[in-house]
């Protein structure tokens, strides 16, 4: 068996919303490899409710915080329904880069991986470890303190932030 380069790689996510952390672990994605996709997944039964932000909504503000950061050309941003295999040989993704915080994220996305690794063997799965500034960093944490009106300036793009006030307020 010949193994081929992985020059194209996808970084999947709800993304409800963007964070520092994604961010981080797409720039990186960009150092590592020629081509990144930034998936965003549709995922309307996340969490029993679905994301607060539409899969359009997110999928801006994916592409309005990588400008904001300077990500290369060679990144694009697309939205999907579905399954992350399929969109992978849809692309011509050989690759699904995931972003780690902790044991507890690695449990969950190991699962993944062998169950993405099952549909689609010629699929890697490759794990990068999030950096120590931004583990303590959700989505869902986000969202809460956004809510309550606080300030998310730490955690957020500015251009995620402004979406976020206009979504919720601020004190």
């Amino acid at each position: 068996m010949q193994l081929e380069q992985v020059n194209h790689v996808c970084v999947p996510g709800t993304f409800d919303p963007v964070t520092l952390g994604h961010i981080d672990v797409i720039q990186r994605s960009c150092r590592l490899f020629d081509r990144v996709t930034v998936a965003v997944a549709a995922s309307y039964g996340k969490n029993g409710t679905g994301p607060v932000f539409s899969l359009d909504e997110r999928v801006a503000m994916v592409k309005e915080a990588l400008a904001e950061v300077g990500a290369p050309a060679s990144t694009q941003v697309v939205g999907f329904e579905g399954l992350l295999v399929d969109l992978c040989h849809e692309i011509g993704a050989g690759a699904v880069v995931k972003g780690l915080r902790a044991t507890t994220d690695f449990e969950y996305e190991l699962q993944q991986a062998d169950l993405n690794h099952l549909m689609a063997p010629d699929i890697e799965s490759v794990f990068v470890m999030g950096s120590r500034d931004f583990g303590y960093i959700s989505s869902s944490i986000v969202r809460e303190l956004a809510s309550l009106g606080r300030d998310v300036s730490f955690l957020v793009p500015s251009s995620v932030e402004k979406r976020l006030i206009s979504r919720f307020g601020r004190s």
